[in-house]
């Protein structure tokens, strides 16, 4: 198992400071921006660390899942996890349009109008909020895409990268680990 405890210096904040937090308060002011309600639709890494707060346990579904969390509940970045096999042809970030179908892993079907959306191919596969049934890790994941998404900008995006790297090594053998940085402004391939 690896997951935190809540002792580190960034683990010790108070429930109604989460959201507070840079990288947690860039990404409710992008939904709020898009006319969604961020404490209806928490950013997932609010929401996993209001969890722990509360003392509920985390969701236990694989390693690799548990490396997303870690990232996600240590940097205050709301990341995707993807099975990349899963995924048709290539990503684009939208917004999530009216009526638009998409499950949310455990959640069901989810109402993502207004929110940021990753779609592929076929239809949407991750928002902040919850990442699509479709392309979900599964034991059988053997090709991982990671989005950190970093609405804060750049700053501590690389170490959370560099961090997500060193846990995919250690404890997944991870291998042919690639990274790309993309902004508004250009994208380009990154060593973490």
């Amino acid at each position: 198992e690896i997951m935190p405890s809540l002792v580190g210096s960034e683990m010790c904040i108070r429930d109604r400071d989460i959201n507070k937090w840079t990288p947690i308060f860039a990404t409710r002011q992008a939904y709020k921006r898009l006319g969604k309600d961020p404490n209806r639709y928490r950013p997932s890494a609010e929401a996993l660390r209001r969890r722990i707060l509360r003392g509920l346990p985390l969701y236990k579904i694989d390693t690799l899942v548990d490396i997303v969390n870690l990232v996600s509940i240590r940097s205050g970045y709301s990341i995707g996890g993807f099975d990349a096999d899963k995924i048709v042809g290539g990503l684009e970030l939208g917004v999530g349009k009216e009526g638009e179908i998409y499950h949310g892993i455990g959640r069901g079907e989810l109402n993502i109008a207004g929110l940021p959306v990753y779609r592929d191919g076929v239809a949407g596969v991750g928002t902040p909020t919850s990442d699509e049934e479709r392309t979900k890790i599964e034991m059988s994941t053997t090709s991982l895409l990671m989005i950190l998404n970093g609405y804060s900008g750049k700053e501590g995006l690389l170490e959370a990268g560099g961090y997500s790297v060193d846990l995919l090594k250690r404890y997944v053998s991870a291998v042919n680990v690639e990274a790309e940085l993309i902004c508004r402004e250009n994208r380009g391939k990154i060593t973490l």
